[in-house]
């Protein structure tokens, strides 16, 4: 469980952030930022996120979406944590099916398989609760995220993968939109393979026992925060099944029971 904790000074979130700042900057990883802002701060991580979500914002960047994290139990015990986190997705991390990736694009690139939800309604007002958020989904598709930290080694904490955009990266959705009239979240299972040799497998249920109910987390949390989701907004409801590392020159594809496919490659 997070722990209570003095507040974190103004001056160390900033250090925090141009740390993490740096990193993207150099495309060199840096030591975790725990050691400024704690290891299950929340509010001092986000702090530091909202902050870098701010300078690309201000830099011309766009936001597209978000992306779920920590929806494993196992995951979640694995930093002591109790709750899912979240990063912003912006318009030039979206790689359409099929792409090349430069091998440089994402830092220290991880892979992940599951089900994107694309907004047909704002999810700013009312409830929100699963029936709202249902009505609210347009489509969903299946989706490989490329999850990168900008921290060296992976060597993350709650807090340092929070202030670091929840280690988003990149992500790919593929072409088959699907209304959740037709499609089961918790049902379908997914199947990742790099290279024709199967990596990952897992189902709908091993995100929060249903994708959606992360949904439900992600629009509270957002509207909490003051920037509720919005209609046309893409969000990666969190990984399927295990994340994998992944080499230059890998070709990725995943499979998700009634999404169908969706594929990448890195390039050499």
């Amino acid at each position: 469980m997070p722990q209570n904790h003095p507040p974190v000074g103004d001056d160390s979130i900033a250090a925090a952030a141009a740390r993490l700042r740096e990193a993207a900057a150099t495309g060199t990883p840096v030591s975790p930022v725990r050691d400024l802002i704690g290891r299950d701060d929340v509010k001092a991580a986000y702090a530091v996120q909202q902050s870098l979500t701010a300078e690309r914002i201000a830099a011309g960047a766009t936001v597209a979406g978000r992306k779920i994290g920590l929806t494993s139990e196992a995951v979640q015990r694995q930093l002591g944590v109790d709750q899912p986190d979240f990063g912003f997705l912006f318009d030039d991390m979206e790689y359409a099916d099929g792409s090349v990736v430069p091998a440089d694009a994402v830092l220290q690139p991880r892979i992940e398989a599951e089900i994107a939800f694309v907004l047909g309604a704002d999810l700013a007002e009312g409830p929100l609760d699963a029936a709202q958020v249902r009505e609210a989904i347009d489509h969903a598709v299946a989706a490989i995220e490329i999850c990168g930290s900008r921290v060296a080694d992976w060597d993350i904490s709650f807090g340092d993968t929070v202030a670091d955009n929840a280690s988003a990266g990149a992500y790919v959705l593929g072409t088959r939109r699907v209304p959740l009239t037709g499609f089961d979240p918790v049902a379908a299972e997914m199947t990742m393979t790099v290279d024709g040799e199967t990596v990952s497998t897992g189902t709908g249920a091993a995100c929060l026992g249903d994708p959606v109910e992360a949904v439900v987390w992600l629009a509270r949390q957002a509207r909490d925060l003051g920037e509720p989701l919005r209609a046309g907004q893409v969000v990666l409801s969190g990984a399927l099944g295990p994340m994998r590392p992944v080499t230059p020159g890998a070709t990725v594809h995943a499979t998700v029971t009634g999404l169908g496919s969706v594929s990448v490659t890195f390039s050499a």
